[in-house]
């Protein structure tokens, strides 16, 4: 056994670059399986919405049994279903027979494996022995930035140096990553919230009035940050006519990177929690508008890129400031929270999407009207503040 809690903490980075991967790769593929299973984009965009609904189901298992299966039984499981889905991606169309059938299943695999990342991760982290455990949550949630990037940038490299028939080839890389961390996983010590008291019932979760507030926070701060970012290309792509791989680079992966750097920062230096969450909120309005309202496409893909700088923190502080406000929440608050997250990520491109083909597919006014996420993440923070001077910190009712 490998006994220091770094060896933890360096399995939970590599499991939230997993995460990444299985966020990211298979929509990089989108065009090159259309063309060669002749497969149509809207099918294979429906198994995105199905990795979205599996990820959903397992958040809502996980909070409720990994308590009793144990974190590290979950956690290799986890990781061998994402290095299962992701090589699947290349295997499972030729073993199945039907090209569809075999990427779907592919799909519900690195989905399931997702999933119980997501849950797991943000707890063990919060479980090891620091001095700082907000620093170490932004820390955390810096790595699927880092993941992010790297995925479609060496993604993007990979197909101009060898060519998009090679796809297969690269499938099989990035399974190896969650295939090493599950041995990885195997041996390094995983502390378990709450192990000793156990944590809170779901229904003395809801009983708690400031959980439904976090619930929100959390939803808020997914739209928030996925309004942009999954729009981040497309929005490159019309607004400086560039290609999409050049879209890629400079829509997502750059959004990406600015994220990125502002969890490492936040982890480094930040201390007053409420305050860096709702400066965040406010600069995250001031992006929005920018990217709306410039008549400079350059200045709006500025916006689009420092917006990822002042979403960064969102996701991550929501996650400490529950377990600092609630502390006997556990794995079922993290997984409730996880999956209030997912749903905003959803519910933030939709948005954007809908608008934007209300307004003859503008997606500068699509982007527009996702402005009330960032608002409304700043009014629940005032309201978590207004309702912190009138309980105890125990989150008592």
């Amino acid at each position: 056994m490998l006994k220091s809690f770094r060896h933890t903490k360096l399995a939970c980075y590599i499991g939230y670059i997993t995460q990444a991967i299985v966020a990211n790769f298979f929509p990089l593929l989108l065009l090159i399986l259309h063309g060669e299973f002749q497969i149509s984009l809207s099918m294979l965009t429906l198994l995105i919405t199905v990795n979205f609904a599996m990820q959903l189901c397992v958040d809502g298992l996980a909070s409720k049994f990994a308590d009793k299966i144990g974190y590290r039984v979950c956690f290799v499981t986890a990781h061998f279903c994402a290095a299962a889905g992701l090589a699947g991606l290349a295997l499972f169309p030729m073993l199945f027979g039907n090209a569809y059938a075999g990427l779907a299943v592919a799909s519900l695999l690195y989905a399931v494996g997702g999933g119980l990342i997501e849950v797991l991760v943000s707890p063990t982290i919060e479980a090891c022995p620091s001095e700082n455990k907000t620093g170490q949550m932004s820390l955390l949630h810096s790595f699927y930035c880092w993941g992010s990037a790297a995925v479609v940038l060496l993604t993007t490299v990979f197909f101009w140096a060898f060519g998009t028939v090679n796809w297969r080839i690269l499938a099989g890389v990035w399974a190896a990553v969650p295939f090493l961390n599950a041995f990885y996983c195997f041996f390094v010590p995983i502390p378990q919230l709450n192990a000793e008291e156990g944590g809170m019932s779901f229904s003395g979760l809801f009983k708690q009035k400031r959980f439904w507030v976090f619930l929100a926070l959390m939803a808020l701060a997914g739209a928030s940050e996925l309004a942009m970012g999954q729009w981040a290309s497309a929005f490159a792509e019309s607004g400086l006519g560039v290609t999409k791989a050049v879209g890629d680079l400079i829509g997502p992966c750059l959004f990406a990177v600015f994220m990125g750097i502002a969890r490492l920062l936040f982890a480094k230096f930040g201390k007053k929690l409420r305050l860096c969450m709702m400066l965040s909120a406010g600069l995250c309005v001031i992006c929005y508008l920018v990217v709306w309202l410039s008549p400079w496409a350059v200045v709006s893909l500025i916006g689009c890129a420092v917006c990822g700088f002042s979403v960064g923190i969102l996701w991550p502080s929501v996650l400490s400031l529950a377990s600092k406000e609630i502390p006997r929440g556990g794995t079922a608050m993290f997984g409730m929270l996880a999956m209030a997250g997912d749903i905003g990520c959803t519910a933030g491109p939709t948005l954007v999407g809908l608008c934007a083909g209300a307004f003859s597919d503008d997606i500068g006014t699509g982007l527009a009207f996702a402005l009330v996420f960032p608002v409304l993440f700043f009014v629940c923070v005032l309201l978590l503040g207004r309702r912190k001077r009138k309980i105890p910190a125990s989150g008592e009712v």
